[in-house]
Order: structure tokens, then sequence, then C-alpha cells
């Protein structure tokens, strides 16, 4: 939440509001430990997140070109919704291509978890965490300037 505009009709406690409210929702998981939770919240967020991305962008039915900032931090540009549904739809493609990267990036960008946390949910180890991080950002760099 910290790359959208001021304002932004969706506040951070809004977001960790609604994940809370789909987890107890959903069916009974077995919780392995604190990464796993962190990978299904991740999960959660995302999909919140380009949903409501999605519904704005839906609105204002705009055309034009897509602009996203790929750093270490994935920032996004400055239109998020926009942004955030092209990162979807470019994280969809990457998973039938590779899973294990999508989900490296999603745990990561969306959840925030850790390089050690996001290792111990896949069961690789961190420097694989690493190279996959390196190589689905690049991935992604060249799939949204297209």
């Amino acid at each position: 939440m910290a790359g959208e505009r001021e304002g932004h009709s969706l506040q951070a406690t809004a977001l960790v509001n609604e994940v809370y409210v789909r987890l107890i929702q959903g069916r009974s998981v077995s919780w392995q430990n604190r990464a796993h939770f962190l990978a299904v919240a991740a999960r959660l967020m995302r999909r919140i997140l380009v949903d409501f991305a999605r519904a704005r962008r839906y609105q204002k039915r705009g055309a034009g070109a897509i602009r996203v900032t790929l750093g270490d931090d994935l920032a996004l540009a400055e239109e998020p919704g926009r942004d955030l549904v092209a990162l979807h739809e470019a994280l969809e493609t990457l998973a039938r291509h590779d899973e294990r990267k999508s989900r490296v990036i999603e745990m990561r960008f969306f959840g925030g978890l850790t390089v050690e946390e996001t290792a111990e949910v896949l069961r690789v180890s961190p420097d694989t965490v690493k190279r996959d991080w390196k190589l689905a950002k690049a991935w992604l760099l060249r799939e949204l300037r297209q």
C-alpha cells in the first residue's frame, strides 16, 4: 500500500481486515509455520489488490500504454491500479511457465516475506530464492514492456 497515492480509498488497515475475514471464512487450514501463514496471506492480498484495481480500471475504461517500474522492491509506477493488473496478468503467464518463480514474486512482493521465509515455504535454499527472484524480475520487466 506504500506505493498507492495519498487518499487512496483502500487503506492498509482495510486490506489487512479483508485478508483476515477471508482467512477465517476459509476452510480449516493446518498452518505449518509462520512462513506458511504469510504465504497464504500474500496470495490473498494479491487477489484483493488486483480485484480492487480491476474494479477501478473498469470504472475508468481508459486506454494507453502501461508503464511499470520494477526495482529491487518492485515499486509500482504512477498508476498503481493499472500496473497491478498488468503485473497480475504477467505473473499468471509466468506461473504457466514456472510456478515457483511466480510464487517467489508473490510472496516477496505482496506478502513481504524475506528470502529465508520464502525459501522455507517453498522448501528450497535461500540461494535458489535469490536466483528465482532475479530471473523472475527480469522476465517480468521484459513481459511488461511489451
